[in-house]
């Protein structure tokens, strides 16, 4: 994989990240990380950088099939956790989230995807307090800015290492830290259903959307300067909507406004208590 135009020094982006879960982590007083092994690789680079940070012992990795996931997925997931050499769980969700399905006969593809990712968040959030752990996300740049997750499913965690990085970044610091060529180079898929892609189903492909991203987000190009670099006024236009109509997901839930120190509003732990 050549180096693309949103090339970083993954030197230094590694210690920042490895540097950023240790402090995170400790800071709070707990020792480990949970995280949630899809045999994608956005959830192999968070725990290939947590293991970094922390060491083999204290990342505790889980498998959480559904009876239709794929066998490829599952084998990834293994594959990286025996890369890695962390603690590492089947748990499968079937039983859990069947009962549900049954009961709701006309239940949408979408709407189980949903289910599925919020029950996997439930057993990743109750495995934390078995291990005592923080929950590791696993949700890239692109991903949050398009909203393309399931809210308080997998855009669910205590800390991010990755939510910073387009997911073209993810493909490249992966490289750079040796993760498993077949995890690397397979197409992305949230294996939601069976057949599902990522790509396919979103319209476009990651990198087309990330070099867009990059100028309109990072560079703050308008939208004449977008057209000039090459892109559609329909793809422009598309994606800013996807990310206003998203933003709800980015942030905690509003809150209405009573006192004079609102939470996230004029109550800011990290800015208002020193950390």
């Amino acid at each position: 994989m050549g180096k693309s135009e949103l090339n970083l020094d993954y030197r230094l982006v590694t210690k920042v990240l490895t540097d950023f879960i240790k402090n995170e982590t400790e800071k709070v007083g707990i020792k480990n990380v949970v995280v949630g092994l899809s045999g994608g690789i956005d959830s192999a680079l968070s725990a290939t950088l947590a293991t970094l940070a922390l060491g083999k012992d204290r990342v505790y990795a889980y498998a959480l099939p559904y009876k239709t996931s794929s066998k490829e997925s599952l084998d990834d997931a293994k594959l990286v956790a025996d890369f890695l050499g962390v603690n590492f769980e089947i748990i499968e969700i079937t039983d859990f989230v069947d009962p549900y399905f049954d009961k709701n006969p006309d239940i949408s593809k979408l709407r189980k995807g949903n289910v599925m990712a919020r029950m996997r968040m439930i057993v990743l959030f109750d495995k934390s307090a078995e291990v005592g752990g923080l929950v590791l996300g696993t949700s890239n740049k692109t991903e949050l800015l398009l909203g393309y997750g399931t809210w308080y499913g997998d855009l669910a965690s205590a800390i991010n290492p990755i939510g910073d990085l387009y997911k073209t970044q993810v493909w490249e610091l992966a490289v750079y830290l040796n993760i498993p060529k077949r995890v690397i180079e397979k197409k992305p898929t949230a294996d939601l259903w069976e057949g599902q892609s990522d790509e396919d189903e979103l319209g476009f492909t990651y990198k087309e959307v990330d070099r867009l991203l990059k100028a309109m987000i990072d560079d703050r190009k308008d939208s004449v300067e977008l057209i000039r670099m090459g892109f559609s006024e329909n793809f422009i236009n598309n994606i800013k909507e996807r990310i206003r109509k998203n933003q709800f997901k980015r942030q905690l839930p509003i809150i209405a406004k009573i006192s004079n120190r609102t939470i996230d509003k004029d109550f800011r732990y990290s800015r208002d208590w020193g950390y």
